[in-house]
């Protein structure tokens, strides 16, 4: 299985909508975080881990799952690298592949001795754009394919008007 781990608050300090937001409502930038990563799962099929740590949001530390994306808060005195660096150790072994987005070169350079792959924040969105334009041409697709017709008829009127049309029959 391929696991994302997501550095939460150096992915929303390095891409400028979630920046402009984050000077905002800092909540608003970890929900529209949240959902872009839930879009990502849908599409990739990686199992979304997000990371923010309590340096922001202090208190007792915290795990809950949101749109099927599983979000972990740190400790008060635990960085989101530290909990990033015990994470790629507990999950990485010969079924899963770890890839760990941040740009955050220190963190890039110890998750990669401990077997992960870096994604570095402008990687991850160049990603996110690559895969929305591709949704968006599937959409299109299937709305060209699917042409609606004002009449609703049957499947079996439509293949044998299909086979008229093309002179079958």
């Amino acid at each position: 299985m391929d696991v994302l781990v997501v550095d939460g608050y150096n992915i929303i300090g390095d891409w400028e909508d979630l920046k402009r937001l984050k000077d905002i409502d800092l909540e608003q930038a970890r929900n529209r975080l949240i959902e872009k990563m839930a879009e990502y799962k849908a599409f990739t099929g990686y199992r979304v881990i997000i990371i923010f740590d309590a340096y922001y949001v202090p208190g007792i530390a915290n795990k809950i799952n949101e749109y099927k994306v599983e979000i972990i808060y740190t400790k008060e005195n635990e960085t989101a690298d530290e909990r990033i660096e015990k994470l790629v150790k507990s999950l990485k072994n010969v079924v899963n592949q770890v890839y760990v987005a941040t740009s955050d070169y220190a963190e890039q350079r110890t998750i990669f001795g401990r077997g992960a792959l870096r994604k570095s924040a402008r990687e991850l969105y160049i990603e996110l754009v690559d895969m929305e334009a591709e949704i968006e041409k599937s959409i299109k697709q299937h709305e060209k394919a699917n042409k609606h017709i004002k009449i609703p008829l049957t499947d079996d009127i439509l293949e044998k008007f299909e086979k008229w049309r093309r002179g079958n029959e």
